[in-house]
């Protein structure tokens, strides 16, 4: 892809991303945060392989990403489409929300979470 630099994320460009979550994503962890969906643990800001996935439940092989107005963008578009296909390769299932959809309809959005998990099992 032109314009990205290839790289593995370092646990510290990890923990730089959790110290600045943008509103939408404060908004969803205070959701997830101490297994408040169905008791499962969900990891924020997770680096896996050369990714960094927004949030991550290790038991239940989901992944959320919350994407923002540049992931309508074409370049993001096929970045994400890559990110999500070697996710899947990996066994996760990957759920994607709007920002807009995370800070107006946050409940929607932890019962379509609950409901897809309550499916996995």
């Amino acid at each position: 892809m032109q314009g990205r630099k290839t790289h593995i994320p370092t646990t510290q460009f990890a923990q730089g991303l959790r110290r600045n979550m943008t509103e939408a994503e404060r908004r969803f962890w205070s959701i997830v945060r101490c297994r408040r969906i169905k008791g499962l643990k969900f990891r924020r800001q997770q680096p896996i392989g050369p990714f960094v996935v927004d949030f991550i439940c290790v038991d239940a092989k989901l992944i959320v990403e919350l994407d923002g107005a540049h992931h309508r963008d074409e370049e993001q578009f096929w970045h994400d489409y890559k990110r999500t296909a070697f996710l899947k390769g990996l066994g996760y299932e990957v759920m994607r929300f709007s920002n807009v959809e995370v800070l107006k309809y946050p409940f929607q959005v932890a019962e379509m979470i609950a409901g897809r998990v309550g499916r996995a099992g």
